[in-house]
């Protein structure tokens, strides 16, 4: 037994170290196969990304990509609303702007006051399902807004007052 455990050890020591080259030129390592090359490169990608958000965090930059995106949302839906109100002969219906509207409606920093009188006049022709769950959202809020234990902000008064002509108006 002891001679195989010697074999052994022998056989250990001639293994190669680490990145050197064998007869071939190869390292000893597969080749990998495409998809696993584009596994690796994605992964790679990743790690560079989080060192440079990493990096601009520690010198005080950040990527702002969603503030942009919701900002075109935004600007997008309020277009939409005023060519709804002006020029309804351009005007063209988009399931995604009265959805953000709607969601959006009781921010009184994404939808201005004037804007959501227009919105008001808007909500009043809606039809169907979405004038329905609107009703009740809003039925919701003036409920809800009337049973909070905290103290209720002007922010919180207003998105009550809005909810109650949504209310009045449907």
């Amino acid at each position: 037994m002891k001679e195989n455990s010697s074999e052994e050890v022998n056989s250990s020591q001639q293994e190669e170290p680490p990145g050197a080259e064998d007869e071939n030129g190869s390292d000893g390592e597969e080749e990998l196969s495409p998809e696993e090359k584009r596994v690796l490169e994605r992964k790679l990608k990743k790690i560079r990304n989080k060192e440079l958000k990493k990096k601009l965090k520690e010198e005080g930059k950040s990527i702002k990509k969603d503030k942009v995106k919701t900002s075109l949302a935004e600007k997008a839906a309020l277009e939409y609303l005023t060519c709804w109100s002006e020029r309804r002969d351009e005007w063209k219906f988009l399931k995604s702007r009265q959805t953000w509207l709607l969601q959006h409606m009781y921010d009184t920093t994404k939808v201005t006051d004037d804007h959501f009188k227009v919105l008001l006049e808007y909500i009043e022709s809606m039809r169907g399902a979405s004038r329905d769950i609107t009703l009740q959202k809003a039925e919701a809020i003036v409920r809800w807004e009337g049973q909070g234990e905290e103290a209720d902000t002007e922010a919180a008064e207003k998105k009550k007052e809005r909810a109650k002509q949504v209310v009045q108006l449907l």
